[in-house]
């Protein structure tokens, strides 16, 4: 059975041209995107769709590559935006051998309702098909995701990409304490020396305690200013691309969204 596209969509308070330049010039792309490392546009001539490399660094030593071409509709009659792509990966190493995808920006009240829509190929035969379901795929649109709400921060409060990146680190860091804590009983023994005679107390109420700290570990939501994927849509969905993306048949590999569901 076919793993389904990956579909995310996220609500966010700015000017459409804002989000379109923070989405659409490499420079900026690449500090917001968690997928990618590095963002080069290719040299093209003139009436050509854009050509752009692109690389993701899995390793302090060890990096993937790829290319790619993009085009993209800045003026449509109902308001909206589109930009769409096709991509590839040389590199044996990329579990992502080709795909395609878009993004679309609607317009919608002071805001703009921000998607994405896009599948690939894996390549390493059964092996790859399997770690791609279980593994990869999920971890693709959780990392979609958690990069439009980084987008978002850094658009509609001003937190930058790298800052995001590390209140988000922190928090992760704090929450990990915390179960650290509830699993090992507070440090019982010294606590229980350093409560004195409220000893017995805490002795009894230890349980509830690591308790009620576990559930706000696991369950708390995300600070206002830390990027969270669960403030996006997400779905499995078979999406269908834009008429825009037939513009750049031939010009790279084909993905796998044209037999497919249309969104919203």
């Amino acid at each position: 059975m076919r793993n389904a596209g990956l579909y995310i969509e996220a609500r966010i308070n700015a000017s459409l041209d804002d989000l379109w330049a923070r989405t659409q010039d490499p420079s900026l792309h690449q500090r917001w995107d968690l997928r990618f490392t590095e963002i080069t546009y290719l040299p093209r001539a003139e009436g050509e769709p854009q050509r752009f490399r692109y690389a993701t660094r899995v390793l302090p030593f060890l990096a993937v590559a790829g290319t790619g071409v993009s085009a993209g509709e800045k003026e449509r009659p109902d308001g909206t935006r589109t930009s769409a792509l096709r991509f590839s990966s040389p590199s044996r190493l990329s579990l992502l051998a080709e795909g395609s995808g878009y993004w679309r920006y609607v317009p919608d009240g002071d805001g703009v309702r921000f998607l994405t829509g896009y599948d690939y190929r894996p390549r390493w035969g059964v092996v790859g098909t399997a770690a791609d379901r279980v593994f990869f795929r999920p971890l693709m649109g959780w990392a979609t995701a958690w990069s439009f709400d980084r987008l978002r921060l850094w658009l509609e409060r001003g937190i930058t990409p790298e800052r995001a990146r590390r209140n988000w680190l922190a928090e992760l860091s704090a929450r990990a304490m915390a179960i650290v804590l509830a699993c090992t009983g507070f440090g019982y023994g010294g606590l229980l020396r350093l409560t004195g005679p409220f000893a017995p107390l805490f002795f009894y109420a230890m349980p509830l305690l690591a308790l009620v700290l576990l559930s706000l570990a696991l369950l708390a939501p995300p600070l206002p200013t830390t990027p969270a994927a669960r403030r996006c849509l997400r779905r499995p969905a078979r999406t269908r691309a834009p008429r825009l993306l037939a513009t750049l048949d031939g010009l790279g590999n084909s993905g796998g969204l044209e037999n497919s569901e249309s969104p919203r």
